[in-house]
């Protein structure tokens, strides 16, 4: 039991650490911050690799203007996503969603990772229950012979 309990502890605490970050700020977000907070989400359509809120292109001036109206009329964050994704596409995203096809993105990762895990845990084991490799007297005789110590 003692071997485990330092990696228990460090279980405990990553499981704690993993909780306080992913529970995010729960202070209300102003109209403002929530139009860039999506914007920042979004990938222009007319640029290469940026978002919708670093871009200056019209077309991504046209879209902030479009989330901020529908901000200020009190759309969910949801609401105005599924609104661009119907006129331009889930492209349109820079995060991919977690449904069907998209979240092997999210699912890949992880099944990866606790795969390695498996493996190297299951390769200590193995590993550490291996007995040691036994010597035999004829053994014993051959290396006495080889190195002159027996006639």
């Amino acid at each position: 039991m003692r071997r485990w309990l330092p990696w228990v502890l460090l279980g405990v605490v990553l499981a704690g650490a993993l909780a306080v970050g992913a529970s995010g700020d729960t202070a209300p977000r102003s109209n403002a911050e929530r139009s860039a907070d999506l914007a920042a989400d979004l990938r222009c359509p007319t640029c290469r690799g940026q978002s919708v809120l670093d871009s200056n292109a019209p077309a991504a001036a046209a879209i902030r203007t479009e989330i901020a109206r529908r901000v200020e009329a009190g759309q969910s964050d949801d609401e105005i996503v599924a609104y661009l994704d119907g006129r331009f596409g889930e492209s349109l995203r820079l995060t991919p969603p977690g449904t069907g096809l998209a979240a092997l993105v999210w699912v890949l990762p992880v099944a990866g990772l606790v795969a390695a895990a498996a493996g190297v845990a299951m390769a200590f084991r193995r590993w550490r229950m291996a007995p040691a490799p036994t010597v035999s007297a004829d053994d014993r005789r051959r290396v006495r012979r080889a190195l002159g110590q027996e006639p």
